[in-house]
């Protein structure tokens, strides 16, 4: 018989090992949010960027889901090799789960490779050669916000069938310029233009002079702009001070950021064209979104992409709630495909195709004059809203090796 002594300390031992125990092992998830914190890019992204992040998780409500959810970001300062260090040191040794921003095309395209040799999952959200979802495409990334298709698109489009017919283009020598100017040019052709040639610059040019002579030489009428962030405010500026617009040449921006109005002001980018993906005084949503985020960022209204980093997060939050681990990025993005076409606080109805491309509206607007503002950072009117079906690129035409068509 046993001793009925011993049998009831071990039954006090077993409960109170059961009662230190928590009753439900919470999902730890870690964001690593890869920026542009001092550069020409800073402005769309940067702090705002891990604040659109942190906003994310505030409204996914951890906590409520058994997870926990921590941020850490860094500096990415426009240099591949100087963001995929980062990116291992992070994976490898500080258990980070998700990139997420991720500057440059350049960057994202080095970055995909070291993503998805770890498993891990990036959601580019600032980047936008639309590479990344044709040749550049994994089953660990996804290409939220916008790319160069859907830009040249519905800008190209709407500026060449309007009368633009001639073009020229300044860009940007890294992986984005370049494959701006080449959607951008066949968008040009398809519609009847031609292009007179191009001129490419390095990456945060501040003295555009001998840029705006070969664009002025050229007798383009439109001189289109395939760069983005501080490099479009200076080349918009030096084509002020060269007169390029008073002597009739016309510019079109193919990346603007309300940033860069904001840096411009209305005075000098009144009447620009520019496709977006999200424009914070679109409906009640994106404004009580936009409200929130300016509280936290001096009064600055939210990019484009810093709207996409808040989305990008909270899909990929739900795809972890769904699946109950971070420890396969494959499965996780596969998640978020599968929940096919869902509402976006932010973008509306949105799916993820398997080349990794988010598909939703795109918009074309046009800059106000400052007499039509009413209120900080009022600077859009919508021309059209071009439809998440036309906005980009077909699935069998970007060269996914992921695709079987």
């Amino acid at each position: 018989m046993k001793n009925p002594v011993t049998t009831f300390a071990s039954a006090a031992t077993l409960l109170g090992a059961l009662l230190v125990q928590p009753a439900t092992a919470q999902i730890a998830v870690k964001v690593g949010v890869l920026a542009d914190m001092s550069g020409l890019y800073a402005d769309i992204g940067g702090s705002g960027a891990v604040d659109a992040v942190r906003l994310a998780i505030e409204d996914f409500k951890p906590a409520d889901q058994g997870m926990t959810v921590d941020v850490v970001s860094a500096d990415a300062q426009n240099k591949p090799d100087i963001a995929v260090a980062i990116s291992r040191k992070w994976f490898d040794t500080e258990n980070v789960d998700v990139l997420v921003d991720v500057p440059t095309s350049a960057i994202s395209l080095a970055v995909a490779n070291v993503v998805k040799d770890k498993n891990k999952v990036a959601l580019f959200t600032a980047s936008g050669s639309s590479d990344l979802s044709g040749k550049g495409c994994t089953p660990n990334t996804i290409h939220w916000t916008y790319d160069t298709w859907a830009l040249a698109h519905g800008t190209g489009t709407a500026i060449t069938k309007n009368g633009g017919k001639k073009w020229f283009f300044l860009v940007a020598d890294y992986a984005f310029g370049q494959a701006l100017e080449r959607d951008a040019s066949t968008v040009v052709k398809e519609n009847g233009g031609t292009v007179l040639g191009s001129v490419r610059h390095p990456l945060d040019t501040k003295d555009f002079s001998s840029f705006m002579l070969q664009a002025q030489a050229s007798k383009a009428e439109i001189i289109g702009l395939a760069n983005g962030g501080g490099d479009t405010i200076n080349s918009i500026k030096s084509a002020s001070e060269f007169g390029l617009v008073q002597s009739g040449q016309k510019l079109a921006g193919m990346l603007i950021f309300i940033s860069d109005i904001h840096s411009l002001g209305l005075k000098a980018a009144q009447g620009l064209l520019l496709t977006t993906a999200f424009y914070w005084d679109l409906n009640d949503k994106t404004r009580a979104f936009g409200e929130r985020f300016a509280k936290r960022n001096n009064g600055r209204f939210p990019s484009m992409t810093q709207a996409g980093t808040y989305s990008a997060t909270l899909a990929y939050l739900a795809a972890v709630k769904a699946t109950g681990s971070t420890k396969d990025g494959a499965a996780l993005v596969k998640a978020i495909r599968d929940r096919g076409t869902f509402d976006d606080p932010l973008f509306g109805k949105t799916s993820v195709r398997i080349d990794g491309r988010a598909i939703h509206d795109m918009y074309l607007v046009e800059v106000k004059k400052p007499e039509e503002s009413k209120k900080p950072f009022d600077y859009y009117k919508v021309v059209s809203t071009i439809p998440a079906a036309e906005a980009f690129r077909p699935l069998n035409e970007g060269g996914c090796p992921m695709v079987k068509m």
